[in-house]
């Protein structure tokens, strides 16, 4: 297969953080929808790593996606093709997902408050222990009834400026593109229309940011094109990703967003 007829998405959750696909089920549907490369992307976590490190039916790109904070909004920073054995680094993201509980604590209190009694354990039980997330809690609060959908519950309750939500995120986004250039990756702004202030762009850039996920399905065209015409000016990488959860966010599904291979090629040159 020639690369003008290979695909890719690099934005995908397994089971390791709040997404609900298995590692083989992951594969299984990439191919099923014709992707030649995947980036697995887990939120603080490379716990599924080593289940694809020896997979030969379809290339998979090391990732993260790092959860940091600036001015009581969160950033997601991915970093690609990350060295993510690293023992200071594993020691890191057990000191992050320590922080995930302790919040995850909080905000439970905040709903129990609210009168949508929920008991951390609760949400940790769901979450199997993984990297626990506002997702986890979105979900078990559907399931309780307390939420029609997921949406609903971050938009009335868990979202950024919601009632029941709890800053806890010691990282800054500097932070993060020191960490994921420490691991010989490439420091990636995940969704950049999440970022309340645009403005912020160019200094992640002076600190180390490598490229934009401009193809992303929130986008609008306007503004893909305004990122990639971004990216143009601050030379930095084009990436995209469905930012697939399987049924975690059933209305996100692999293959319904592919970026051409070429991207993948340029991603992989720029690997220190």
């Amino acid at each position: 297969m020639s690369t003008e007829e290979k695909y890719a998405d690099l934005h995908i959750h397994t089971n390791y953080s709040d997404g609900t696909f298995t590692p083989q089920q992951i594969l299984t549907l990439a191919q099923k929808v014709g992707l030649s490369c995947i980036s697995i992307t887990d939120h603080d976590s490379v716990s599924a790593l080593p289940f694809f490190a020896s997979t030969r039916e379809i290339e998979v790109l090391p990732g993260i996606e790092l959860t940091a904070q600036i001015n009581d909004t969160e950033v997601h920073v991915l970093g690609y093709l990350i060295d993510y054995e690293e023992g200071w680094f594993q020691e890191k993201l057990e000191e992050i997902r320590e922080i995930r509980i302790q919040r995850m604590r909080q905000m439970c209190k905040k709903l129990t408050q609210l009168g949508m009694p929920i008991e951390a354990e609760e949400v940790l039980d769901f979450a199997e222990h993984n990297c626990v997330g506002r997702l986890h809690l979105a979900r078990l609060m559907v399931k309780k009834g307390f939420v029609a959908t997921t949406r609903e519950a971050f938009n009335l309750y868990i979202g950024d400026h919601g009632p029941a939500y709890v800053s806890r995120f010691k990282l800054t986004p500097y932070e993060a593109i020191e960490l994921i250039l420490k691991l010989r990756g490439i420091p990636v702004l995940a969704h950049p229309y999440t970022l309340g202030n645009q403005d912020l762009i160019p200094q992640f850039v002076k600190a180390g940011l490598k490229g934009l996920e401009v193809i992303y399905p929130e986008h609008t065209s306007n503004q893909t094109k305004h990122y990639n015409e971004l990216a143009r000016e601050y030379n930095l990488l084009v990436t995209g990703g469905s930012d697939c959860h399987g049924e975690a966010k059933p209305e996100v599904k692999m293959g319904t967003l592919k970026i051409p291979y070429a991207l993948v090629e340029k991603l992989k040159e720029a690997k220190p």
